[in-house]
């Protein structure tokens, strides 16, 4: 009887034991199950970079900040540094997307067969002055006198006896080839002092005496004076029909066809709610407004 005791109990701990030893592996499988399912989630997010153009830099970071507030999956960082810069380190590969204001076919050592075009919204450029230069409207042919250093007062173009200070844009930046383009008829612009931010730009005309130099409408504020070309002025409808002749597609470029979590991105920026407000509300032109297209090579259709 003592014996069938101590076998009973001996086989009751075995079976204790073996319980808490398939409890130990069940808690540790269902660790590792959710280690991996959480591992899994993470691996999901897509990071998506996009690179280039200034101009372009204020509609895609608030699209960007608009977008992953619905789509937890992605996320997008987006950085200026200028046209150039946005193309060459999208054919590189180092960047999922590739801002710029200007065609591939327009920036040299791109190789434009590479990359794949999404136009997503249409920027127009003004010339801007400090507001002290007292100077409103400009010929085409003065406007481009004084980007060439032929005329260098005020005073010669109706302002204030005051020295002229060119504030250009750097080599490679899109918004300086699209100026340069509409307006330097391929002469060469005077040697001056060079920024590559439209924000850079807008600080140093409003507070330069003298200064002019040229932004983005959609960096133009009461600061600077934006300057009339032949007495056209520079708004979004003077764009669309091309009386305003200075403006250019916005350009995201990506390496071949993009990934599902960029594609994704791409197609929100020609959405409702892009095209049909945000774009507007931060001062560009939709695509869809345009009364005319513009190549590579600048010839304007209707």
């Amino acid at each position: 009887m003592l014996m069938h005791k101590k076998t009973l109990i001996s086989t009751l701990v075995a079976f204790s034991l073996a319980g808490l030893l398939l409890g130990g592996c069940s808690s540790n499988s269902s660790s590792k199950k959710s280690s991996d399912s959480s591992d899994t989630k993470a691996a999901k997010v897509t990071k998506i970079t996009a690179v280039g153009s200034t101009a372009l830099q204020p509609l895609v970071e608030q699209a960007a900040q608009d977008y992953q507030a619905t789509n937890k999956n992605v996320n997008l960082t987006v950085q200026g540094g200028g046209s150039g810069t946005g193309l060459s380190q999208v054919q590189q590969g180092a960047v999922q997307i590739g801002n710029s204001d200007i065609f591939a076919e327009q920036s040299s050592g791109i190789k434009a067969k590479q990359l794949v075009d999404h136009k997503v919204a249409v920027v127009g450029m003004t010339p801007v002055v400090n507001p002290k230069t007292g100077v409103k409207n400009v010929s085409m042919a003065q406007l481009r006198d004084i980007f060439t250093g032929k005329i260098t007062n005020w005073q010669q173009v109706g302002g204030k006896d005051q020295k002229i200070s060119v504030i250009n844009r750097a080599q490679g930046s899109g918004t300086r080839a699209t100026f340069e383009s509409a307006v330097l008829e391929g002469k060469k612009a005077v040697t001056s002092q060079e920024q590559d931010s439209n924000g850079t730009v807008q600080k140093l005309v409003s507070t330069t005496p003298g200064a002019i130099s040229y932004l983005a409408f959609s960096y133009v504020n009461d600061k600077v004076n934006a300057l009339s070309i032949n007495n056209v002025k520079p708004t979004d409808a003077n764009v669309t029909d091309n009386k305003w002749t200075i403006w250019s597609y916005e350009h995201m470029y990506t390496k071949g066809q993009p990934n599902k979590a960029t594609q994704g991105f791409l197609k929100y920026m020609n959405s409702g709610k892009v095209q049909g407000s945000l774009v507007n509300k931060l001062g560009y032109i939709s695509i869809h407004d345009m009364k005319v297209t513009k190549n590579a090579k600048n010839v304007v259709a209707k």
